[in-house]
């Protein structure tokens, strides 16, 4: 298996599976003890693939009458790295899952937050695989 670009992998029904839409809603409620306190949803896209690595990134997209304020999303990667709602570990397997023992995923980086505009951060992240 080889993977490129444009890989058909990570469709967006296999990305829902791996990171499903109500883990925002999970991960406000248990940082704040309500989902409704979040000011963002969360998603899993995939970006591309570069050398042995996988790139994807969360994107954080603001919620309506929320505040998608930098000082809420410039602490996330050394959150999101540990927070087991997030699962880095549980996302790295599902994609071990897929990848069908032809690689492995070995570890994973999360990079800081990207201000893409007023609505939209996003956090890449990239998975090591052999």
């Amino acid at each position: 298996m080889i993977l490129t670009e444009g890989s058909d992998l990570f469709t967006r029904e296999r990305l829902d599976q791996i990171f499903p839409s109500d883990r925002a809603d999970n991960f406000f409620e248990a940082l704040y003890g309500e989902a409704s306190e979040g000011a963002y949803d969360i998603s899993l896209e995939f970006k591309g693939v570069q050398k042995n690595q996988l790139l994807f990134e969360f994107q954080l997209k603001q919620r309506p009458v929320k505040c998608l304020a930098c000082n809420l999303t410039y602490g996330l990667p050394t959150v999101f790295e540990r927070h087991p709602i997030i699962n880095l570990k549980g996302i790295a397997k599902s994609i071990d899952t897929l990848l069908d023992g032809k690689f492995l995923c070995t570890g994973w980086r999360v990079g800081n937050t990207q201000e893409k505009s007023r609505q939209l951060h996003v956090l890449p992240i990239s998975f090591i695989i052999e």
